[in-house]
């Protein structure tokens, strides 16, 4: 069920309404006015409005919110509300919310898309066309205006939200040059990593001390995907494969040859390895992805579900406000990452009174992949090297293993055949 403005009762909010902890009960706790005590089924719901609620009570609300669209158990008591997180997610779930933020979106930005819906379609290829291309990509570095808002309507184009990556961040259009438009095939993405992962931070040996020092040398990728009718040749798989080239790595260091971290004052422009993880359990994108013997996405492990993916963007910007409001403004600078998100949630949890930890520690859960750029990426990483010797994986090389593993057996498989000749940029949309 899909509620916007809408809470799991009718809450008679005062001047005091503050959280707390039940950590007994694993739960956490709205202290309030007066409310029967009761359970709320999942069909249980009163109209409210945000119009005339203070900055405070309005965060307040949009949490509940937040997490009664995702199954949480509501508990209303006499002075208090108890909200009980779910033992797991299922995958309808995860799509449900990854839907709503989705189109979140979508809808602030309608105008937009409406505008640059053609530059879209015209710098896609036509079915047919893709059937006869050798398929040369090159990859193309987003710097202009154009760039950036063609990156940013394909990014519309998945299931999971989008939203704009804070920190070291490199946007990339993979192009078909063997096509006279050279259309785009798919995107992807580079960013500052998330700061604490546990199951990361083992696979590599980091204590907090290294982990610190050296995440700089690491990057998240938080976008790959192929765009149609490349999708329907397992394009995201060659994408997948791109990140891990020397030209990417190339790229990496151009950009940020002159660019020194806040905090040590280090140079970031060596990059030995990047992380990415997938919402649904083992990703047939990522999932024993080699290049010959190389396995390029080895799986490290799951996170336990700690982030923020659970709350809408209204509720994070409402936090924005209300951190505003009592003249506190949560800056990011360059490295910080979407750790900044985090510091938002963390620094409105301490305002208002309720344990941001349990709030962050309840979201979804991610398999998590590593792809290594040098032989030896954990000696550089804990300072037992000093220089990367990297894999020399040319862009050429990683596209003809993909051809003549993926692109070739696909193009005999008459239902795919059907689906890439059938499509025409004009069909594509963003809704």
């Amino acid at each position: 069920m899909k509620i916007e403005n809408i809470c799991v009762a009718k809450l008679n909010f005062g001047t005091t309404f503050n959280f707390e902890l039940k950590t007994r009960m694993k739960s956490l706790a709205f202290e309030k006015n007066t409310v029967v005590d009761k359970q709320l089924s999942k069909k249980e719901f009163v109209q409210f409005s945000l119009k005339g609620k203070s900055p405070k009570q309005k965060v307040k609300l949009l949490i509940l919110r937040d997490l009664w669209n995702l199954d949480w158990d509501i508990r209303i008591g006499k002075k208090k509300i108890e909200v009980f997180p779910p033992a797991s997610y299922d995958k309808e779930t995860i799509k449900q919310a990854m839907s709503i933020k989705r189109e979140e979106a979508i809808n602030s930005n309608k105008k937009w898309i409406e505008k640059h819906i053609e530059l879209a379609r015209k710098n896609l290829a036509n079915g047919y066309e893709v059937l006869s291309s050798k398929i040369e990509p090159v990859i193309e570095v987003c710097e202009t205006d154009k760039q950036h808002a063609l990156f940013r309507m394909y990014r519309y184009y998945w299931s999971s939200p989008y939203s704009d990556y804070v920190g070291r961040r490199i946007k990339l259009l993979i192009r078909d040059k063997a096509l006279p438009n050279r259309p785009v095939i798919g995107i992807a993405a580079l960013g500052s990593p998330i700061i604490h992962i546990p199951e990361r931070d083992e696979f590599i040996g980091w204590d907090k001390a290294t982990r610190t020092k050296n995440l700089i040398y690491t990057m998240d990728a938080f976008v790959i995907g192929a765009l149609p009718p490349y999708n329907y040749l397992l394009g995201g798989k060659l994408i997948s494969l791109l990140l891990a080239s020397n030209e990417v790595r190339k790229i990496y260091r151009e950009k940020y040859k002159d660019k020194v971290t806040i905090i040590d004052k280090r140079i970031a422009n060596s990059l030995v390895g990047i992380f990415t993880t997938s919402l649904y359990g083992k990703s047939s994108q990522y999932n024993r992805l080699k290049y010959k013997d190389l396995m390029l996405y080895q799986p490290i492990g799951h996170t336990k579900g700690y982030g923020t993916l659970h709350l809408s963007d209204e509720t994070i910007q409402e936090m924005v406000k209300f951190l505003r409001s009592k003249n506190i403004e949560i800056n990011h600078e360059f490295g910080d990452g979407p750790s900044w998100v985090m510091r938002v949630i963390r620094t409105a949890g301490d305002m208002l009174g309720f344990d941001s930890d349990f709030l962050l520690r309840h979201s979804f859960q991610r398999s998590i992949y590593f792809v290594p750029l040098a032989k030896n990426f954990k000696q550089v990483l804990n300072d037992n090297a000093k220089r990367p010797k990297y894999y020399d994986l040319s862009k050429k090389d990683l596209t003809d293993y993909w051809r003549e593993r993926w692109f070739e057996k696909r193009k005999l498989n008459p239902d795919i055949i059907t689906k890439v000749f059938d499509f025409s940029p004009s069909q594509f949309t963003i809704e």
